[in-house]
């Protein structure tokens, strides 16, 4: 498969079967994360047709080099990842110049190597781009909605009318939940036909279906972590910002331990808030039972997910920054292992956690509603059962992309 490349010069050869859908992300794995595993599932679905264009990342020439698809990254220098992770309101104002004007240049070089007929456009960020390349090529396009993407376009009059306007030229709108495309029908006017597609795991990257059969998992993280086999261990998956709810956890641990329970927190994930949390920890006299395991990558991810026997996730709608959870891909990850999730009545959640099917929701604006089902779990093991067994049914649920190309079937909405 194809190798990364700035100039225009240097891409490579196209391969016997032309493949005809260009489809454009900010990012792409191996770097973890839900959009990542996201975009690479659809490319999935049809690898014959699919071409990748993404941003570059270390270590990503072997992982590229294997897929049944090209895969093209724009030039990103290490020290400019630096930047872009610390220089805040404007190292985010740059990313966003360079990431348009790169994705913009070399989509031009790839469509006459290609000449795709289509563009997948996975993220509402750099719409000019995209907007542009369907004035300058004869393409068609489809544009993918996550929830911040969405939120960021109407900031600003100007912003807001051309991204309405990019809405209004492309053969379709796909979102990730049915929140975020109610969000999009109530606050903007068009006509595009608009579709939910909900994110799925992947289970290859967890090892398939037979890593459910390895008893070895529960034990070796509990046992790396010193946590003994009877106790409830509490899961939380993600990066360590505020809205993820982090903290809301840790405030309910001594609740839970005041009623003589003997339960653990696993903290999986890196981020800007971790030297708050462990604060928050000592503060509460929980550190002994709280294991902040930084970065965990997916194959040794399925470990943690074995070793809990809940995931704990109560996000909420960070005004501050405009952001919300647009669907949360680790509550069908730890449905497919069994375990059952706590999460908010909030965004795009709604699509992944089923109340009382899956999981239970709570309403994000009340700390006592969360503890009061937190506890409810950690009490009742056949019920925790319960809804485990249904997130396994959850989380193999599939919507196949190629419903947008098929002009006879109704979209959803």
């Amino acid at each position: 498969m194809t190798i990364h490349s700035l100039f225009l010069e240097d891409i490579p050869a196209a391969k016997a079967a032309t493949p005809d859908i260009l489809v454009v992300s900010r990012v792409f794995p191996p770097e973890p994360g839900g959009i990542q595993d996201y975009v690479y599932n659809r490319c999935l679905q049809d690898p014959s047709r699919a071409i990748v264009l993404t941003a570059a990342a270390p270590e990503t020439k072997h992982f590229d080099a294997n897929q049944p698809f090209p895969v093209y990254r724009w030039f990103v220098p290490k020290f400019l990842h630096d930047f872009f992770a610390q220089a805040g309101l404007w190292g985010g104002i740059i990313k966003q110049i360079l990431y348009l004007i790169e994705s913009w240049a070399i989509a031009i070089g790839l469509f006459f190597r290609y000449r795709y007929r289509y563009i997948e456009w996975f993220h509402g960020y750099d719409f000019p781009a995209l907007l542009l390349l369907s004035y300058l090529l004869p393409i068609r396009y489809f544009i993918y909605l996550h929830g911040d993407d969405l939120l960021c376009t109407d900031r600003n009059a100007i912003i807001r009318a051309l991204f309405t306007h990019t809405l209004q030229r492309a053969e379709g709108v796909i979102c990730n939940s049915n929140f975020t495309r109610n969000y999009l029908k109530t606050h903007f006017q068009f006509d595009t036909p608009i579709y939910a597609i909900n994110p799925t795991i992947r289970v290859e990257k967890f090892g398939g279906q037979a890593i459910l059969d390895a008893p070895s998992l529960r034990a070796d993280i509990r046992k790396a972590h010193n946590i003994p086999d009877e106790a409830v261990v509490i899961l939380s998956v993600g990066r360590l910002v505020r809205r993820k709810g982090f903290d809301r956890v840790l405030e309910t641990l001594p609740l839970l331990l005041a009623q003589n329970l003997d339960v653990y927190y696993l903290i999986c994930g890196r981020g800007a808030m971790e030297a708050q949390l462990k604060a928050i920890a000592n503060k509460l006299g929980i550190e002994q039972r709280t294991i902040f395991a930084g970065y965990v990558p997916d194959d040794r991810l399925a470990n943690y997910y074995a070793a809990c026997d809940l995931l704990a996730m109560p996000t909420f709608y960070d005004a501050q920054v405009k952001s919300i959870e647009g669907f949360g891909i680790v509550y069908l990850e730890a449905g497919f292992f069994g375990k059952p999730v706590i999460a908010s009545r909030l965004g795009g959640v709604e699509d992944a956690v089923c109340h009382g099917e899956n999981g239970l929701l709570v309403d994000p604006n009340s700390s006592a509603d969360f503890a009061d089902s937190l506890l409810l779990l950690c009490q009742d093991k056949q019920l925790r059962t319960k809804l485990g067994r249904k997130g396994q049914e959850f989380a193999v649920r599939q919507t196949p992309h190629s419903i947008i190309y098929q002009k006879q079937q109704k979209p959803s909405g």
